[in-house]
């Protein structure tokens, strides 16, 4: 590779880490052709990407976006997950994939908005259910207490209605 072709490597590497929203650093040892295929394949179904990286080339992509941590990291071979699109997928292929091939692709480090999170961390977001189911949760959460209160409000309505009523009543018996 020459100057002009890992200067253009390391910016389209580093647009593309900033563009995404989690980064998960992998040491891809002992993952032959057909398992990197497979590997890609379901990373990219969950609406990530997989690259293989030269470390240095990498190294000087995280200086410049001041991802000061990382660099101890890369050494040996080095597998990077971009999440374009959701953290949770990319995470959960991943985990899943190790799982069914001894523990490999190993996470390393991983960046998830912009903070460096470890693998106990990195396994809780694997372990986070979807997106839209997320979104299903959070508007159940807000819509139990919406329909207490529309409840209360319509029983006080009721309550007025009956007060009304009966003051009629009264004002019409006198």
């Amino acid at each position: 590779m020459n100057r002009a072709e890992k200067q253009a490597f390391t910016e389209d590497f580093r647009s593309e880490a900033e563009n995404a929203g989690a980064l998960y650093l992998t040491d891809f040892t002992g993952l032959d052709v057909k398992l990197m295929t497979l590997l890609r394949r379901r990373i990219r179904e969950s609406g990530g990407r997989y690259r293989v990286v030269k470390n240095r080339l990498a190294k000087r992509a995280f200086d410049d976006l001041d991802l000061a941590g990382l660099e101890s990291h890369l050494s040996g071979p080095t597998g990077i997950v971009f999440g374009t699109t959701d953290a949770v997928e990319p995470a959960r292929v991943l985990v899943d994939f190790a799982k069914e091939n001894a523990q490999r692709p190993a996470f390393k480090v991983g960046v998830v908005e912009g903070r460096i999170i470890g693998e106990e961390q990195f396994l809780k977001v694997a372990a986070l259910p979807a997106r839209d189911v997320l979104m299903a949760q959070l508007a159940g959460a807000f819509e139990g207490p919406m329909a207490a209160f529309v409840g209360a409000l319509e029983g006080k309505l009721q309550e007025l209605a009956g007060l009304l009523d009966a003051l009629r009543e009264k004002t019409g018996e006198d």
